[in-house]
């Protein structure tokens, strides 16, 4: 079915405010997420769900405070993964990419056993650094952490700052 059919569809006597928001919030994302040409367009954000582990753990029982680096790091990956990337394939393609700045802003612990989620944005389309930020909720929905980090594109070669490679400023823009 066609978009414009489908916004026929669904405005019948429901006025324009309906319209414009079923159209932005419906439709346009089914569509983007179904076309494999326009798909790369929702890999800007993602999220994915860890379950704490017991060693993750303190003294106190909740989440010591060096492990949401790796948490972060994981919803770094799987980020680049969702675009058709991995750290691996990068570093075969001669790309390294260290944290440069790390950002942590605490609100309230995880603990053992939680099911956490961590969400992942892209802040600005990468130049010669790329910037994330990142919440952390339980699965009640409360906002445990908030971050943001920045990482440079490395030449692994000549070990010197080089520009985001085309590769993936092709599967961002």
């Amino acid at each position: 079915m066609q978009i414009c059919e489908q916004i026929n569809e669904k405005k019948n006597g429901l006025g324009i405010d309906f319209l414009v928001f079923f159209s932005l919030t419906v439709i346009v994302p089914n569509l983007l997420k179904s076309s494999p040409f326009l798909s790369h367009l929702f890999v800007k954000k993602n999220t994915i769900k860890l379950r704490v582990r017991y060693g993750e753990t303190d003294q106190m029982g909740v989440v010591y405070y060096g492990n949401y680096a790796q948490y972060l790091e994981q919803g770094r990956t799987e980020w680049l993964r969702e675009l058709g990337f991995s750290y691996k394939w990068m570093e075969e393609h001669n790309i390294v990419l260290p944290v440069t700045n790390l950002n942590i802003d605490f609100k309230h612990p995880a603990r053992y056993d939680d099911i956490i989620s961590v969400t992942t944005s892209l802040k600005n389309l990468p130049t010669y650094k790329i910037e994330f930020d990142y919440q952390i909720h339980n699965e009640e929905g409360e906002l445990l952490v908030t971050a943001s980090t920045t990482l440079v594109f490395i030449n692994a070669s000549t070990n010197k700052l080089s520009r985001a490679p085309d590769y993936l400023l092709a599967k961002l823009s």
